[in-house]
């Protein structure tokens, strides 16, 4: 299996070179911006839109806060299994990243080391985006393009083959989506006790949001906009 991509003639290699091609003809300080964000960047984007949803969904309360609350804390969750699931298949296929076997690529980040299918990045932001997507369609389809996105920038800094990437968004949309059905199952009555309590209550709704909004309101205007899929 190590030898996947071994062969510079086929269309993933062709790919790999026309995107990192790319970073060879930009400007340094960009390349520089593409590796703050295909490292970092876009996971703190898409988890920092997690935690914007929450305080949104806290601050306008009604009888959804929990179960879209519980969405959103599966993407996380989701995410976590997706990339645990994802160390067996790395073993298995023994993919040695691109720039081993390809010469010529330009590599934005040093000390890769180990095997490079399924993309753990690409894993880690779809199944996060998928999460948020549940929670709310419209964060989600922000997250979904940060999702695509950030696949493209590790190909283009020389890191993964596109079907490493395909491989990752393929693998974190599986997990969240397939197993969101038991996990909010479980995660949906444990953030209504949480809601219920005295203590945790604060972190499913703002104890003045029943004032502001009740449910009926809620319905009628149109704010409530999760779409889970349990």
């Amino acid at each position: 299996m190590a030898g996947l991509a071994d062969s510079g003639s086929n269309p993933d290699v062709d790919l790999l070179y026309d995107i990192n091609g790319l970073a060879k003809a930009a400007p340094p300080w960009f390349d520089h911006v593409m590796e703050f964000v295909g490292e970092f960047g876009l996971l703190f984007a898409l988890l920092g839109m997690l935690v914007w949803c929450w305080w949104g969904v806290r601050k306008r309360g009604g009888e959804d806060a929990a179960p879209t609350v519980a969405a959103l804390v599966w993407a996380p969750l989701a995410a976590g299994i997706a990339v645990l699931i994802n160390v067996p298949i790395r073993e298995f296929v023994e993919r040695r990243r691109p720039f081993y076997d390809h010469e010529g690529l330009e590599v934005l980040v040093d000390g890769k080391t180990d095997y490079s299918f399924v993309s753990d990045h690409a894993t880690l932001c779809m199944a996060l985006a998928v999460g948020l997507f549940l929670a709310n369609r419209r964060l989600g389809m922000i997250g979904l393009f940060f999702g695509v996105l950030g696949g493209f920038i590790r190909v283009y800094m020389g890191v993964h083959y596109p079907t490493d990437v395909v491989g990752g968004l393929a693998l974190g949309t599986s997990v969240a989506l397939l197993l969101s059905p038991p996990a909010m199952a479980l995660l949906t009555p444990l953030m209504r006790s949480i809601e219920e309590s005295r203590r945790g209550a604060w972190l499913i709704k703002d104890g003045r949001a029943d004032d502001r909004v009740t449910p009926g309101e809620a319905r009628s205007s149109g704010t409530d906009r999760r779409d889970l899929a349990a």
